[in-house]
């Protein structure tokens, strides 16, 4: 088997092995979500995959869609509930993408996978990142999460690509469990959710209508 057959057995198998209590956590969850923010419970968004291909990433909500007397979205921070920011923090709100790994648009280790509009702002280092299937949980999530500069955790990314190993996922998987456990680098300082990334130039706030977390 090749390493990347190798990795994508280990990944169906530790989300069967995982998927009892998976499901047994998320109904709680979407039960809390429902009576905080009602439908839908689940949040749903275009991201970019191996090798740049699209599919439709899964996550609890954690926003209101509340608006201004404009109709314009409120700011992240305002839109932002105590549970979405609970559930940010330990990472709960990513339970929803088990099963994007089970049908096999992620891994359970790798680059978070992000927006589709990213792929033409990337330099052609950084667009090495979708060398490999994005993950649940990365290099660049183990080191600083999302309280980073792009270009770093972009750097991080590619390293992962390059670097793989079966050890390595393990070390991060470890390295994931203490992070949330110390609800490190949840997000970036002076934001509420990570910025969008507009090539080396500048970034601007996003937001779960937006942002790539």
């Amino acid at each position: 088997m090749t390493g990347r057959a190798i990795k994508r057995f280990i990944d169906i198998i530790a989300c069967l092995v995982a998927l009892p209590l998976v499901l047994a956590v998320s109904i709680f969850i979407a039960l809390g979500v429902h009576l905080m923010m009602g439908r839908p419970v689940l949040f749903r968004q275009k991201r970019a995959g191996l090798d740049g291909r699209i599919f439709e990433l899964w996550k609890f909500r954690t926003m209101t869609d509340e608006r201004d007397e404009a109709g314009r979205l409120l700011p992240d921070e305002m839109r932002l509930t105590w549970l979405g920011k609970l559930l940010r923090s330990t990472s709960l709100d990513e339970l929803p993408q088990v099963w994007n790994v089970i049908k096999g648009d992620m891994s359970v280790v790798g680059p978070r996978p992000l927006l589709p509009e990213y792929l033409d702002r990337y330099t052609p280092e950084q667009a090495r990142r979708h060398d490999v299937r994005p993950g649940i949980t990365g290099w660049a999530q183990v080191n600083g999460r999302n309280d980073t500069k792009w270009e770093e955790r972009l750097r991080q990314d590619v390293w992962y690509a390059d670097n793989w190993s079966l050890w390595l996922d393990f070390k991060i998987l470890w390295m994931t469990v203490v992070k949330v456990l110390k609800r490190e680098g949840v997000s970036k300082e002076g934001h509420a959710t990570m910025p969008e990334f507009m090539g080396t130039k500048g970034e601007v706030a996003g937001g779960d209508g937006k942002a790539a977390q």
